[in-house]
């Protein structure tokens, strides 16, 4: 699939439109190329765009008080990814936006996302419910990070991203569900034993 047949794809999932619509829709996304490790937004900016993959992987992460960086989300391809705080309010954000590989990005501005509310309300209802998916799945990560176990929190990685479970570096993975990289490998070797 080419990356415009992805999103339209992506999109299809959700609501319905007509040729012209689709047609307008395109011609406002900005393609863009983003090198391994280069950020596509950086802590402090203004996020201004709503990013879906096309190809690669990016990853949403913050550093804590410590300087420890704490991965929040990835965004592997057909996935959507924006720092929603400060997208919403147009205030600097907090997180970092980073490209894991060399990944392809269809942009959609704040500004034009505004003009498809207004000249095709549909989209309202396409960007409300992943807004809400986001929301639900943002809200199911704190309460596993307060009530699972590590081992119940990777278990839940590997069903949300199945695509990454061995595509990503196990630093990242173990930033994700919130141990140290020591005691994810050691972890995951007794879990491997265990099935073995």
């Amino acid at each position: 699939m080419t990356p415009i047949e992805l999103i339209q794809h992506n999109i299809s999932g959700y609501i319905r439109l007509e040729a012209e619509e689709m047609a307008f829709f395109t011609s406002l996304l900005e393609t863009r190329q983003i090198k391994k490790r280069q950020l596509l937004l950086h802590e402090g900016e203004i996020c201004k765009y709503s990013a879906f993959i096309t190809d690669g992987c990016l990853r949403g992460y913050i550093f804590d008080k410590n300087g420890f960086e704490r991965v929040l989300s990835f965004a592997p391809v057909n996935w959507w990814i924006a720092d929603m705080y400060s997208l919403i309010s147009q205030k600097p954000g907090v997180l970092n936006i980073e490209a894991l590989e060399d990944t392809g990005v269809l942009l959609l501005s704040k500004t034009d996302q505004e003009k498809l509310y207004t000249q095709i309300p549909k989209f309202e209802r396409f960007f409300r419910i992943i807004t809400e998916n986001s929301l639900v799945a943002n809200q199911q990560r704190l309460l596993d990070n307060l009530s699972l176990s590590a081992e119940e929190r990777y278990n839940n990685f590997c069903k949300k991203y199945p695509s990454l479970i061995n595509q990503l570096p196990l630093k990242q993975i173990a930033s994700y569900i919130g141990v140290t990289p020591q005691f994810f490998s050691k972890m995951r070797n007794e879990m491997l034993r265990k099935k073995s």
